[in-house]
């Protein structure tokens, strides 16, 4: 929870924020004819990770609605020359704390987070240490995630 004042009082409350998520696929040379265009493919990967975002639970987290209506861009990429789709996707969720939501902005696919409840947050300075703790810790776990599957390739 975290702690909100009100009439100088402080209370515990949960946060309500809106995520945006832009999953990414880029272009390779294709060896086969007639694969799938990229936006296709992005939007593959956005119906796969939004399954996942359904179906497996997230400790501290309630997800309330999921948009995946807006339409999937394509950019070219300065530094390979590729072209690269992005598949975004709006995710409103309550979180018990501002810690849990960690998990989302240490992700590439983080764009942008909007808090819609509560107006002001009180924190601590235990509060804030926790948080740059967790951070840290999701932050750590998502590199070594990386290098492992680099490592596989």
């Amino acid at each position: 929870m975290v702690r909100v004042r009100s009439d100088d009082q402080i209370a515990d409350s949960k946060v309500k924020v809106r995520i945006r998520l832009d999953y990414k696929v880029e272009t390779k040379p294709s060896k086969f004819f007639g694969s799938k265009n990229i936006e296709g493919l992005a939007e593959d990967l956005r119906e796969q990770k939004v399954a996942l975002l359904r179906n497996v639970p997230i400790q501290g987290i309630q997800i309330e609605e999921i948009d995946m209506s807006s339409e999937v861009y394509v950019v070219k990429d300065d530094n390979s020359g590729n072209l690269v789709a992005y598949a975004p996707v709006l995710i409103i969720v309550n979180a018990d704390s501002i810690d849990d939501l960690s998990r989302f902005i240490v992700v590439d696919e983080f764009r942008k987070i909007e808090i819609l409840e509560p107006e002001e947050v009180y924190y601590s300075r235990l509060d804030l240490e926790r948080f740059l703790f967790k951070t840290s810790q999701e932050i750590r776990q998502y590199k070594s995630e990386w290098e492992r599957r680099a490592s596989q390739r």
